[in-house]
């Protein structure tokens, strides 16, 4: 059954919202792209003139320009990205042969006219892959002074690949990602780890996405006549041409990449939220299922706007992509990302819905605080994977976020944490690793390992509390580019105010265990045992002595009770302890979780029948929660645990499902 929105704003309690009064302020706009490209739809290919203007934010002057060129990662098997994925693409589309792809610059001039492309060279900063083409290095006749700009016209013509990872073709569908000549981010000294001025300009590689400075563009897409088009900003002008083609013209400002979609086989939907226009493009055979995404982003705005921030551009583009198109699903670019979704998927199973929220929040943590995400991908794939959760387990349901139907249910959240406590070797590599050097399987610790820290987090220090650092973390990064320590900085700002040291003066102690260590947490509640004590006082007492239940009626049956608690992982987290006494009392225990044991004693007539570790799931993180109950009362844990992996395997059915057809 679909959920009204009106539902949608009572459950997500947004009626006051946290952070949709902070206008993020533009960017520090470094770039400035013109640039005319026409697809031709036979020979896929793009003709282009690129005109850049290009601001020297640092104080030392700079002699040259770092281009990414990324179509050439499908020019052939040399490639620094071919050889990372063993020939193929992670989303290659099944094709055989042929499918190539290339980006060919044929002149860089200056505005007073000097030719300096013969002066360019390709270069490989990553692997020294001499056969690598992904970036050009650029020396200029004279240095650009601090402040100062330089603009130069390019002229390019590229081959779009078969669809493979971000862009290509498919048939009749165009994704036109990475397409054009891409400055990388001159990082002056002090930004982020930049101990001098330099250049960061990685290659293309098979496990990591981008980097790039804020700018606007002024694109003139020329397509053939009776194509659909969606595009990163605002169209502002289009023309129909003689010779059967059109001319679109769009407009996107204080945005860090530029990426469009052309079909001739694409509907179009559009909606509103406030005064935003969610413009959905998809096959029309799947016209009727546009609801379920609309629904699910409205959730996304309303839940973002009250618990981070505004979404600040003026439309949104999703694009769900036909069956034969699928690879080009689930990306994200600035205000357009591509979605999935397949006629075979009930509603009541939401992977469309799970990636569309998904590819939505990149809009924060991608796009607008926009970290590096070759170096530090965790800082947008995980915190969007943990927002992700947040708002699908808010408007569909805690348990029931990702799969509903036939009386089964399964959270976001717990399929979310599963990513991460089923890995095969979940110690392999530090989370804050550089994402192409994580080993085959990483990508668990970028998305879901991430995710569940941040959840820990939230578990330690309280939903309103880190609901507050990330607010602060959006107000003063928006528009920039944060590294780890600059995230750090913020909780360690932040949470004092309300948690005063009672974590200790800052929390370098937990990420340098969780996201710079590579231990797992894993606290076990070892045993319960009771026995005969000398003592027929009457008093229920804890180790420290405190009187927990006076029972001077009864003089007689005094038993001690031990409750033994073991940490079997590496990482040290402070943890609760629950304690049932036969009688019906319970007793939280308070523990640093530091030692390897600890044993709580409990003397008295009532006894321990039941005793959890974290029982209110406040560390996610603790990978084997099956062993943190022990009881004499019957338990359906087991059950559970078991149940879970039955619905995991479910929605990667439904999953293989949705890239088929």
């Amino acid at each position: 059954m679909r959920i009204p929105l009106l539902f949608c704003t009572a459950i997500l309690g947004a009626s006051t919202p946290v952070a949709a009064q902070f206008q993020p302020p533009l960017s520090d706009r470094v770039v400035a792209y013109r640039i005319d490209v026409r697809l031709d739809e036979k020979a896929k290919t793009l003709e282009g003139e690129e005109h850049l203007t290009w601001r020297n934010p640092s104080t030392e002057p700079v002699g040259d320009l770092q281009f990414h060129l990324y179509l050439n990662a499908f020019k052939n098997t040399h490639s620094t990205a071919m050889k990372e994925s063993g020939g193929r693409f992670v989303r290659d589309d099944g094709s055989k042969t042929g499918g190539w792809g290339y980006i060919d610059v044929t002149s860089i001039r200056l505005q007073d006219g000097a030719e300096v492309r013969p002066l360019a060279n390709f270069i490989s900063p990553d692997d020294s892959n001499a056969a690598d083409q992904t970036v050009l290095h650029v020396p200029l006749p004279s240095p650009v002074g601090p402040g100062e700009s330089i603009g130069m016209d390019i002229r390019f013509t590229a081959r779009l690949p078969r669809l493979s990872r971000r862009t290509g073709y498919s048939e009749d569908f165009f994704m036109i990602a990475q397409w054009f000549p891409k400055l990388g981010v001159f990082e002056p000294k002090g930004m982020r780890y930049a101990a001098r001025g330099a250049w960061n300009c990685h290659q293309f590689h098979a496990a990591t996405e981008f980097y790039a400075d804020f700018g606007t563009y002024d694109v003139n897409m020329t397509v053939p006549q009776g194509f659909k088009v969606g595009a990163t900003g605002v169209r502002v002008h289009e023309t129909e041409n003689s010779n059967g083609t059109a001319t679109l013209t769009y407009r996107a400002e204080d945005v860090h990449d530029f990426a469009w979609v052309a079909s001739p086989r694409l509907a179009e939907r559009n909606d509103t939220w406030r005064d935003l226009r969610i413009r959905l493009l998809m096959p029309p055979e799947r016209l009727f299922q546009s609801w379920r995404h609309v629904q699910c982003v409205k959730a996304a705005l309303e839940y973002m706007d009250a618990h981070v921030g505004r979404y600040p551009y003026p439309e949104l583009t999703i694009v769900d992509p036909p069956g034969y198109a699928a690879a080009a699903g689930g990306m994200e670019y600035p205000t357009l990302f591509t979605t999935v979704s397949s006629v075979l998927i009930p509603e009541q199973v939401r992977y469309p819905e799970l990636a569309t929220v998904h590819e939505f929040i990149h809009q924060y943590f991608y796009g607008m605080v926009a970290s590096n995400e070759f170096e530090e991908a965790w800082m947008d794939e995980g915190f969007t994977a943990y927002y992700e959760t947040r708002v699908m387990d808010a408007f569909y349901g805690p348990k029931t976020s990702a799969v509903h139907l036939l009386g089964f249910h399964f959270g976001d959240f717990e399929y979310t944490r599963f990513g991460y406590t089923s890995m095969l070797n979940p110690r392999m590599a530090p989370t804050a690793t550089f994402a192409w050097e994580l080993p085959s399987g990483g990508g668990s610790l970028t998305y879901f390992k991430t995710a569940t820290i941040l959840a820990t987090l939230k578990g330690l220090i309280g939903e309103e509390t880190m609901d507050s650092v990330m607010t602060a973390y959006f107000r003063r990064w928006s528009f920039r580019h944060p590294c780890g320590r600059d995230f750090i900085a913020v909780v360690n700002d932040i949470v004092p105010k309300t948690q005063g040291e009672k974590f200790g003066k800052d929390w370098n102690w937990f990420f340098d265990q969780v996201l710079y260590g590579t231990g797992v947490c894993d606290y076990e509640l070892s045993s319960i045992r009771i026995s005969p004590v000398e003592d027929d006082r009457g008093y229920v007492e804890s180790d420290s002595g405190t009187v927990l239940r006076d029972v001077r009626g009864e003089v007689h049956g005094t038993r001690r009770s031990e409750v033994t608690v073991s940490r079997l992982g590496e990482v040290q987290l402070p943890v609760e302890v629950l304690v049932r006494f036969s009688d019906g009392s319970e007793l939280l225990e308070q523990w640093d979780g530091k030692a390897r044991v600890k044993v709580f004693r409990y003397t008295g007539t009532s006894t321990v029948v039941r005793a959890a570790v974290d029982p209110g799931m406040k560390i996610p993180l603790d990978i084997n929660v099956t062993n943190n109950v022990k009881s004499f009362e019957p338990s359906t844990g087991m059950l559970w645990k078991y149940f879970c992996k039955v619905l995991f395997w479910l929605q990667n059915i439904f999953h293989a499902a949705a890239t088929i057809i």
